[in-house]
């Protein structure tokens, strides 16, 4: 069969991402936090963008009614749909490409410098001598507030903390070299996460030598920085304190049985009483099994709600956007307008055009988004009213496809909505995504219940338990089934686990020595 070149002409439909969708889509998965850096960045790059706070209070920020934004005090709070079309930044596109062609206005001659004679009737007028005025404007008075985050000494890291000590420490260079690289190996808490034979065959060092330089690190400040597991860590510290005794040591290499809290055995091994077991217990959870952690880290974070909800006085709830994370810009048509009236090239131009476009599809962006995101907390609200009005109990068992049929949307958008969002209610600050959870079927039928329902359910009974009737696993199962809740033993495992509950065993060994 012979090769051939054809033209064929073939017609089907595809959905294509635009760029502008894709920032849309993008926008909803934003946490607040990295929604406000996010248009940061835009405000930086585009000119045409600027925040409603940052105007003047006396300034109309759009004179021209020929803007697509949203309000400077624009409320979200209606869950209305917003329209979404490329056609509407036509009429500003058109109207900016007509403008750039045009010639300097005359708006901008009283830019000019004063001429010698208004100078010389200026000064007369106000009775100077013309020496006394040169007609250049006065210096500049900086109004703006000192910034105090200009004055705060920067934080210091936990290397540069372990260098500084090193230098004092040692005057040799090649054993600082090594203590440089073994700095280099250790992490925020403090551990050292390498090996000093690796260390070594990657500095042509010898093993021994660079043993002895970490024993150096591991003598400075913090307390047990350098230590290359818990038990190391907590043995520097109790050597500094000159109580690593025969018995501790003892103690410090069965952690694991500290963490079972198996005492027999640890008063077996350490050869003392069971007084001495919890008082030598109690000095190791003094120490810092952490000790890098005043240095490194992130700073953290606090989580500020999207949505808060309200109880009304009729037994309904409110549902409102917070007005102080949602960022409003406006786009000024007034600077795109007059800059599109000097004389501007082709690229200018082109620039200006796509700047206007993209703060139109910004604004309009950030305001669907809002649109959405109050949208579906109020369905959510409204699904999980039991849990709002009465406790985690009622909370009922929710999935994606339940919140996206009753509002008309796709799971996916709904997925991207309830991630990093946080809602503040009557009963705490919770995660969108906290409200779908998975159902457990009824013993004897009807509705299902919800999974975080029944760990809260297995946590009171764990709670409520004394020391002489210490529940397990195989009891929390039965009396669940007695309250119609079908689960299995394992199932209450998992969930006990994850609620960090010991076994019945320890729990009972625990109540004991109580």
């Amino acid at each position: 069969m012979a090769l051939t070149t054809k033209l064929l002409l073939r017609q089907g439909q595809a959905l294509v991402m635009t760029p502008q969708l894709l920032q849309a889509i993008k926008l909803l998965q934003f946490s607040n936090v990295e929604l406000a850096a996010f248009v940061q960045e835009e405000l930086e790059r585009n000119p045409l963008l600027e925040r409603a706070e940052d105007l003047p209070d006396n300034e109309d920020p759009v004179p021209d009614a020929n803007l697509d934004a949203p309000p400077a005090d624009g409320d979200f709070n209606d869950a209305a749909e917003a329209e979404w079309s490329s056609d509407s930044f036509a009429t500003d596109s058109t109207t900016l490409a007509a403008s750039l062609g045009t010639e300097v206005s005359n708006a901008f001659e009283d830019d000019r410098p004063p001429t010698p004679g208004e100078r010389q009737e200026f000064a007369e007028g106000a009775g100077l001598s013309t020496n006394s005025w040169s007609g250049s404007p006065a210096p500049a008075i900086d109004t703006e507030q000192a910034n105090l985050e200009a004055y705060v000494a920067a934080e210091t890291s936990l290397r540069e903390h372990l260098v500084a000590q090193l230098r004092l420490a040692s005057a040799d260079p090649i054993d600082r070299l090594i203590g440089q690289s073994l700095i280099d190996s250790i992490d925020e808490a403090g551990y050292f996460t390498d090996t000093t034979a690796e260390v070594a065959a990657r500095l042509g060092a010898a093993v021994e030598r660079t043993e002895k330089v970490l024993a150096l690190i591991q003598s400075f400040e913090p307390s047990g920085v350098g230590a290359r597991n818990l038990a190391e860590c907590i043995a520097i510290q109790l050597r500094e304190k000159d109580r690593f005794d025969p018995a501790m040591q003892s103690l410090v290499a069965h952690l694991d049985l500290v963490a079972k809290r198996d005492y027999v055995k640890l008063r077996k091994l350490c050869n003392v009483g069971a007084d001495d077991v919890a008082e030598m217990i109690a000095e190791i959870r003094r120490l810092d099994p952490k000790p890098g952690r005043a240095f490194g880290g992130a700073p953290v974070q606090p989580v500020v709600a999207d949505v808060t909800v309200h109880p009304l006085p009729d037994g309904s709830w409110h549902v409102e956007l917070n007005a102080e994370v949602l960022p409003r810009l406006l786009v000024n048509q007034v600077y795109a307008t007059r800059v599109g009236r000097a004389k501007a090239n082709d690229v200018d131009k082109s620039f200006l055009s796509n700047c206007l476009q993209s703060a139109n599809w910004l604004t309009k962006s950030l305001e669907q988004r809002a649109r959405t995101i109050l949208k579906v907390s109020s369905e959510i609200v409204r699904q999980q009213d039991a849990f709002f009005a009465h406790g985690v109990e009622y909370l009922k068992p929710l999935n994606l496809k339940t919140i996206a049929d009753a509002i008309g949307m796709h799971e996916s958008t709904v997925s991207r909505v309830t991630s990093n969002k946080y809602i503040a209610t009557p009963r705490g600050l919770f995660e969108l995504k906290y409200f779908f959870t998975a159902s457990i079927a009824s013993h004897n039928g009807g509705s299902a219940h919800s999974a975080e329902a029944v760990r809260f359910r297995i946590k009171q009974m764990i709670d409520r338990e004394s020391a002489d009737d210490v529940l397990s696993d195989d009891a929390i199962v039965e009396r669940l089934k007695s309250s119609n809740v079908d689960i299995a033993r394992r199932t209450v495992a998992k969930y006990r686990e994850s609620l960090r509950i010991p076994s019945s065993v320890e729990r009972r060994r625990l109540k004991a020595l109580h």
